[in-house]
């Protein structure tokens, strides 16, 4: 992994392009590539694969800017009260997005398009290559990682998070499941992601355009972290909040980064990744709760609530009830759309064994009091 100014000019050779844009990316970006190079005990398959991941989206970056430069009415693009699934990681909330993902009347984030936007789909006549290209990668998953797919489902033409939007401003959760970053993680927990939101908003206006508006369907555990930024960006969004017992979610969560982390280095500190889970989303809930009061003492019903154990015995009915509260309908054909995905996917779902705690340096009993103000509240949303 070589310097970022590298980095910058590899991908300027690669597109021959030049304008990055704003430069509220690039302090995030230098730290990550210096925690990459330094920290980071990266094998051979990280260090190439890494470096092409940085590459190539600060490559989409610059694509994305050449596309605005040539049509400026890009940014007229409406995007207007966008549905966000927050969340702790690992609460049923990316089986809920494929299930949302079934509305013809809505629009998810697709995972062919969501680490690489450019060009605008709209531009693209016939099958669009970037869907094959999404076959191959996760093709490439199942073959070096086939647990992360079995506890991660993933489609080429199904929903993907936020998280490779935020990347492209390089403040994003998605770089510390890959790769051992310590000065990069501490540095995203205290920075302003108010960047990485209006850039989100920007890339999903090219997405957008040439085709007729749809309420977008977005989601990501990590904007727990980041309300107040996303709100800036995103003033009438409404959330959707997945909950579950925070113990099981570390433990899972952690198992995840592990298996992800495996692929890039030989060297994986799974107390480190234990310890950092931890910490993000203590963090994550405290903010999400303030965040929430101060909605709330404003009049503002911005929260639907739904209970992991819940989705898991009737998702059609959850999907139901949040459709009820957005005020659209569950038209039958979207209906048997979820059926017909859930129906696979509980087919096909392996059954959840993570390591012991001790695998983590977790201490559950430690862990349960940092999320006693969250859990005890869950019952009461949850029962609206």
């Amino acid at each position: 992994m070589g310097p970022h100014d590298e980095l910058l000019d590899a991908a300027r050779a690669e597109t021959g392009l030049d304008d990055f844009g704003d430069d509220a990316f690039r302090e995030g970006l230098e730290i990550l590539v210096r925690d990459l190079r330094e920290h980071a005990r990266l094998n051979a398959v990280g260090q190439a694969g890494l470096r092409k991941v940085v590459v190539d989206m600060l490559g989409q970056r610059l694509q994305v800017e050449d596309w605005y430069r040539r049509h400026p009415e890009i940014d007229d693009e409406p995007i207007e009260a966008p549905l966000i699934g927050i969340g702790l990681p690992r609460t049923g909330s990316t089986a809920l997005s494929f299930v949302l993902a079934e509305d013809p009347q809505a629009k998810s984030l697709r995972r062919w398009e969501a680490s690489q936007p450019c060009p605008p789909p709209s531009t693209v006549d016939g099958p669009d290559p970037r869907v094959e290209t999404a076959k191959a990668e996760i093709a490439q998953i199942a073959k070096l990682s086939p647990r992360t797919l079995a506890m991660l489902p993933g489609s080429p033409t199904g929903p993907m998070e936020c998280l490779s939007l935020l990347a492209l401003d390089f403040k994003s959760h998605v770089f510390q499941a890959f790769a051992y970053v310590p000065n990069y993680s501490k540095w995203l927990l205290d920075t302003d992601c108010a960047s990485a939101y209006a850039y989100e908003r920007r890339v999903l206006k090219l997405l957008q355009w040439g085709f007729p508006a749809k309420p977008w369907r977005l989601k990501a555990p990590a904007h727990l972290l980041f309300l107040d930024s996303l709100d800036r960006a995103f003033p009438d969004a409404r959330f959707v909040w997945t909950h579950r017992d925070p113990t099981a979610v570390i433990l899972s969560v952690a198992d995840l980064y592990t298996e992800v982390a495996g692929r890039f280095s030989d060297d994986v500190d799974t107390h480190y990744i234990g310890e950092l889970n931890v910490e993000h989303w203590t963090v994550g809930i405290a903010r999400s709760l303030a965040f929430r009061e101060r909605c709330e003492a404003r009049g503002e019903d911005r929260f639907h609530d739904i209970d992991f154990r819940a989705m898991q015995t009737d998702p059609i009915g959850q999907v139901r009830g949040l459709y009820a509260w957005l005020g659209e309908p569950v038209t039958p054909g979207f209906e048997a759309g979820m059926q017909a995905w859930w129906e696979e996917f509980a087919a096909n779902r392996e059954p959840s064994v993570h390591p012991d705690p001790a695998t983590f340096g977790v201490d559950l009993d430690a862990v349960r009091p940092l999320f006693a103000d969250y859990t005890a509240r869950i019952p009461a949303w949850t029962s609206r």
